[in-house]
């Protein structure tokens, strides 16, 4: 009942001009029909095939397919209520419309004529903004997904189908996955998964979670990574683990909560190649929940305005694919700060746009971002608040070696115990994980041009050829280090 008294309120405060963007065009009708019938509101609608007409009671169909001749028509009639425009949105650019769209908002005061505009996508011209108000209509919740779920279960036994087969998680899962998407969508997704074998599994979990993707139009900047790993598979990082562990139930299940705040992210900074980004990826992982990741480089536009909505967007994504892992791999190329104004301003009106998503989100999306350079971060993104936790992943100790050789010769079904990993640990001195692992690719090459199996004389004749970052650029890393060691809670 929310977005009806919203909306109703909305429309009560007086602005002559409303936007409703949204794919759910039936939905926002009937919403407004609703409305109108029990404020006892004339209610019309308009579309390029239907022209305009009035809903109840039905009247003869005007011509008026053309949309200057719709708003003419509204113009012209002396009758109050909410008029509906559907297809509006390809013609706002016309300055003829415009003007009748102006003249209609200005004698609002004289007809109280509210136009809505709705669509998948709606600009009002600059001069009509200050005169509109904007509506979002809300997420689907999980027991309206439930409910769908129940009635295409139940279509399906009706159809001679059976009982509905397959894994109580899986099905708790897709519910949860697809709250958020728009119903009809939601249905067909649904129906879609028990007509494939009348059963539901993580297999269509994994479908549905790309379908969904799709669905919602992320385009380019925002992508759903379907490899995202285990901890397994991650060395040491034990501190951070636990963290994550002591808040997976709480953020996986809000009734767990019992007075406690759901986790908002973290920040990994740290050395390149020490495992932030796989660590990202093992959370999502871990607690079962779909990976998405924000690419900032595709996120800029040379347009103004185009890479503060292109942000804008993703994050509806996000917070229409929650509960879900959102990744921003290597923040501080997107959000460095641009004092000279280089950019025209764009790199503070995103970082802006970014700490009010923060600041003000209430879906459950778990923020993991990335950073190598903590000097190229605003301050404002460091405050405490923004990130529950910043993370500082230094390269391995020996004992992490040990573990990271292990892991990456398991992952080639080599046998770790047929090689001495404590003097590989040893020799790996200052080594991060990715490099540790490019060592034994080497390494592997090396052994086939020999014939041979790959041995530990192979990786130590690798690992004593290459030389690591931190050697290369010994100054910068351990200035990082130096910053991190008081400022920032190990990983490790």
């Amino acid at each position: 009942m929310s977005d009806q008294r919203d909306l109703a309120l909305l429309l009560k405060s007086r602005f002559p001009l409303v936007v409703i963007e949204t794919h759910e065009e039936a939905r926002a009708l009937s919403l407004l029909e609703r409305i109108s019938n029990q404020e006892q509101w004339p209610f019309y609608t308009w579309s390029i095939a239907d022209g305009l007409r009035r809903r109840v009671p039905v009247e003869a169909e005007l011509e008026t397919s053309e949309l200057t001749d719709a708003l003419r028509s509204i113009d012209k009639s002396i009758s109050m209520g909410v008029y509906v425009l559907c297809d509006a949105h390809p013609f706002l650019e016309h300055p003829l419309n415009q003007r009748l769209i102006k003249e209609i908002a200005r004698d609002y005061h004289k007809v109280p004529r509210t136009l809505v505009f709705v669509g998948p996508k709606i600009e009002l011209p600059t001069d009509l903004q200050r005169m509109s108000a904007r509506f979002e209509l809300a997420l689907a919740s999980v027991d309206a997904i439930q409910l769908l779920l129940r009635e295409e279960a139940q279509l399906w036994r009706a159809e001679g189908g059976g009982e509905l087969r397959g894994e109580a998680d899986a099905a708790r899962v897709l519910v949860q996955h697809l709250a958020g998407m728009p119903l009809e969508d939601a249905r067909r997704l649904i129906r879609q998964a028990i007509r494939d074998d009348g059963m539901l599994n993580q297999a269509d979990v994994s479908r549905v979670l790309k379908l969904k993707h799709e669905a919602l139009g992320a385009e380019s900047v925002m992508s759903l990574e379907l490899d995202t790993g285990r901890f397994d598979n991650v060395g040491g990082q034990d501190a951070l683990k636990r963290w994550l562990q002591l808040r997976r139930q709480v953020f996986l299940t809000p009734e767990a909560a019992k007075g406690l705040d759901a986790p908002k992210g973290i920040l990994l900074l740290g050395v390149q190649g020490a495992g932030k980004s796989l660590a990202a990826k093992a959370i999502a992982g871990s607690w079962g929940l779909p990976l998405l990741r924000l690419d900032f480089g595709a996120l800029y536009n040379k347009y103004h305005g185009e890479t503060e909505r292109n942000l804008r967007d993703s994050l509806k994504t996000a917070d229409a694919m929650a509960p879900c892992v959102l990744w921003i791999d290597e923040i501080e190329k997107g959000l460095a700060p641009d004092d000279g104004g280089g950019d025209g301003g764009v790199s503070r009106r995103v970082l802006g746009t970014l700490l009010t998503w923060m600041s003000e989100r209430r879906s459950r999306v778990f923020l993991a971002a990335t950073a190598n350079d903590i000097k190229a971060l605003p301050p404002e993104l460091l405050r405490k608040g923004r990130f529950d936790e910043i993370f500082f992943v230094d390269l391995p100790d020996e004992p992490v070696r040990r573990d990271i050789f292990s892991i990456h010769l398991r992952a080639r079904e080599l046998k770790p115990e047929t090689f001495e990993v404590e003097t590989l640990a040893r020799a790996a001195e200052g080594y991060s994980g990715a490099e540790i692992e490019q060592a034994i690719v080497s390494a592997l090459y090396e052994a086939r041009s020999k014939n041979e199996p790959l041995n530990t004389v192979h990786v130590r004749a690798e690992l004593a050829r290459g030389k690591p970052l931190s050697v290369l650029m010994a100054e910068q890393v351990q200035s990082l280090r130096d910053w991190a060691k008081t400022r920032t809670v190990p990983a490790m």
